[in-house]
């Protein structure tokens, strides 16, 4: 395979790139290393300013890829890649929140009483979302390329430029799909939470 793979360009070359991954092949994992770490890290920076975790959480997308690229399932290798990592960020947050739950005591406010945990911030909501509870679930329930659009410009904040070229898609398709994702999302969430409004009681 050689140093051909830079040319082979984008989705192509990703997926030949995991095909060689999912057979052992060291280099091949290298070689996608050097093409995705440096947007994933920069994109895992303006989620978490803790460098040192976000190095860890790179790293742990990398090991997570290279023993299941087997399981891919053929969808684009940046959306993927993306997905785990934001899941080891929502596992390594909660590791950490766990962690310091344990090794502090109870903080007090000046009436002795305990002092409330700090809510979760809307972004770590939306990131834990994506794996747990219903938006989880209704996220299942629609195909893997309208979710993957759904997750680069809505939980990405991506512009359509940027996940059209995330994705290796026209823009254009970038907008229908993201305009049929939000439609088949509504539904999903409509059958989970199905509303008597017009209904009797």
């Amino acid at each position: 395979m050689g140093g051909q793979r830079e040319n082979d360009g984008g989705a192509s070359g990703d997926a030949a790139l995991l095909r060689a991954v999912a057979a052992g092949d060291a280099e091949a994992m290298a070689a996608l290393y050097d093409r995705h770490a440096g947007w994933l890290h920069a994109r895992l920076t303006r989620r978490c300013a803790d460098p040192e975790q976000v190095r860890e959480v790179v790293q742990d997308t990398f090991v997570t890829v290279w023993r299941s690229a087997a399981g891919h399932r053929g969808e684009e290798a940046g959306g993927w890649l993306w997905t785990i990592a934001a899941r080891r960020l929502v596992d390594a947050r909660r590791a950490q929140e766990r962690a310091a739950r344990v090794t502090a005591a109870p903080l007090q406010t000046p009436d002795g009483s305990p002092e409330p945990a700090a809510a979760p911030s809307a972004e770590d909501r939306v990131l834990a979302g994506l794996e747990y509870g219903d938006v989880g679930t209704a996220l299942d329930r629609i195909s893997p390329e309208l979710r993957e659009v759904l997750r680069a410009t809505v939980v990405d904040g991506l512009s359509t430029r940027e996940a059209a070229r995330l994705l290796g898609i026209p823009e254009g398709t970038v907008k229908s799909r993201a305009r049929r994702a939000r439609a088949e999302l509504r539904a999903a969430l409509a059958q989970l939470n199905p509303s008597p409004l017009g209904g009797t009681a």
